[in-house]
């Protein structure tokens, strides 16, 4: 198993609230997550204990990634929200997750991945971890017009 890890900060132009929503809201992740769907669990997405499945890719070559929400908490009194999953696997082990806080009219969203991914050479860490880094820069950057599309007021 090789350990790939990554962090990735973006500054989005909405509410703190509104991000959170759209982050938790775990099959609205295909709207904002390139070439991925999100198979939901049973219950409450931010409740600790939640499973569900995202695959990744278009066939033959779909990732399967199963995931289980061991924290997610949004502070009201602060606006600051944390939020873990552990991969279950069958590809991907370890953990995910994201922190949002406000800074003035913007969010700021953190993202971090730390995985281990079988059968990948250790000399190929770096390299997946900088595509990975790349991959969610541009899924976050549409995650921003997501999130400005759902808190915008109707056109009259």
């Amino acid at each position: 198993m090789t350990p790939v890890q990554f962090d990735v900060v973006r500054r989005i132009e909405a509410p703190v609230r509104g991000v959170w929503d759209v982050l938790v809201d775990w099959p609205g992740h295909a709207d904002w997550i390139p070439a991925t769907t999100v198979d939901p669990g049973e219950g409450d997405p931010a409740e600790v204990g939640y499973t569900f499945t995202a695959w990744t890719g278009y066939r033959p070559l779909v990732l399967e990634d199963r995931m289980r929400v061991t924290r997610c908490d949004f502070d009201d009194a602060t606006g600051i929200g944390t939020c873990t999953v552990d991969k279950l696997g069958p590809v991907l082990g370890g953990t995910a997750g994201f922190t949002v806080r406000p800074d003035g009219d913007v969010t700021v969203l953190e993202w971090h991945e730390d995985v281990t991914v079988p059968h990948l050479p250790r000399v190929l860490a770096p390299v997946a971890g900088r595509l990975g880094a790349i991959g969610f820069k541009l899924a976050l950057r549409k995650l921003g017009s997501v999130v400005a599309a759902t808190s915008s007021p109707p056109t009259p």
